[in-house]
């Protein structure tokens, strides 16, 4: 699943070079002018020790074509702070540990789940396997569903075998089972936006008989119930690099869910928003968070009076939907909620 995660950055050096606006990029107080990458890193911890806008690092990368794969970072590699016609550029040199490449016959390859990755993929990994947006109650109710489990049981766990009855695919007998979760609405227009499905399990059709399967379960996360439905393994890749980078058009969406359940939201937390891919969200999107402010009574007029948003974070969406998305929250000023804002950052 760890794909190549810092493919980010081939086409940096001409996004740069497109014009003055966009390599005025503010580099933060005491950032280093050169820094040796660990183990445990991140390129966006990295980005944000030399940048006061962390997302904008695609715009000073200096592309090496000196060095195989410069649009991957490992650790030992060092990052130099230079200066290319009056702008700042990190410069690559590849650790001793990697060696000196050198051009022969034979196929040398690196694995690149070596490489740092762009966030931290474990907060996510959960999100990236298994959960899922159904966009209508109708897709949702027209799925295959659990009729029975063996022996009459009404709750099953992995190794069991259950009957589902429904349409199934022949050439992909493969499903994840999901139970109905909690169904969004968007808070001020009132839009019906998707269902969060559970993830509960997975299992492989075994037999069919009519329109009843057996199902051999394989994983489960929880007790499999009677009425769970099954929905056929996603095939798309699955994503793992992100570019960092500003929406392309303005964004004014609310956090609507927190899918781990707690109230107060942090860093590395992952939520849902009310914003997707309709809206112009894309993976990779930096949105900053606002603390929505309360209203308070003047006591000197009486009147009721709005304290300003307070900006409190930063996250990245890593899944777009039609109406709705998943981010992480990457960086946290004070606790977030439910129903704090998020605006282009």
């Amino acid at each position: 699943m760890r794909k190549s995660l810092l493919a980010l950055l081939f086409a940096a050096g001409g996004l740069a070079l497109t014009s003055l606006a966009q390599a005025e990029v503010q580099l933060k107080d005491g950032h280093p002018d050169r820094y040796t990458v660990v183990k445990g890193d991140t390129l966006w911890d990295i980005s944000g020790k030399f940048l006061r806008q962390p997302w904008k690092w695609p715009e000073i990368w200096h592309a090496n074509p000196q060095v195989a794969n410069p649009h991957l970072i490992y650790p030992g590699d060092t990052l130099n702070l230079v200066y290319v016609d009056g702008q700042p550029r990190l410069m690559l040199n590849r650790g001793e540990s990697r060696g000196t490449i050198k051009l022969s016959p034979q196929v040398r390859s690196t694995p690149m789940a070596e490489a740092i990755p762009t966030i931290p993929l474990e907060a996510i990994n959960s999100f990236l396997l298994s959960n899922r947006i159904v966009d209508t109650p109708e897709e949702f109710n027209g799925k295959p569903y659990i009729v029975a489990g063996n022996a009459e049981r009404v709750v099953s766990g992995a190794g069991d075998r259950v009957y589902a009855r429904g349409q199934f695919d022949e050439e992909h007998p493969a499903y994840g089972i999901f139970r109905q979760g909690k169904t969004y609405v968007d808070p001020e227009t009132k839009e019906f936006l998707g269902i969060n499905a559970d993830d509960i399990g997975s299992g492989e059709i075994v037999a069919e008989e009519g329109d009843v399967g057996t199902l051999l379960l394989k994983r489960s996360t929880q007790e499999v119930r009677l009425g769970d439905r099954l929905f056929p393994t996603e095939e798309r890749a699955i994503n793992s690099t992100f570019m960092p980078s500003e929406p392309a058009g303005e964004i004014n969406g609310l956090i609507l869910d927190v899918p781990r359940g707690v109230s107060q939201i942090g860093q590395f937390d992952v939520v849902t928003l009310n914003k997707g891919a309709r809206d112009g969200l894309e993976i990779g999107n930096v949105l900053a968070v606002y603390k929505t402010g309360e209203t308070v009574r003047d006591r000197v007029t009486g009147e009721s009076v709005k304290i300003p948003d307070e900006r409190s974070g930063l996250l990245m969406v890593f899944r777009t939907y039609d109406k709705l998305s998943y981010g992480l929250v990457l960086q946290a000023s004070r606790q977030l909620a439910v129903m704090d804002k998020v605006r282009n950052p």
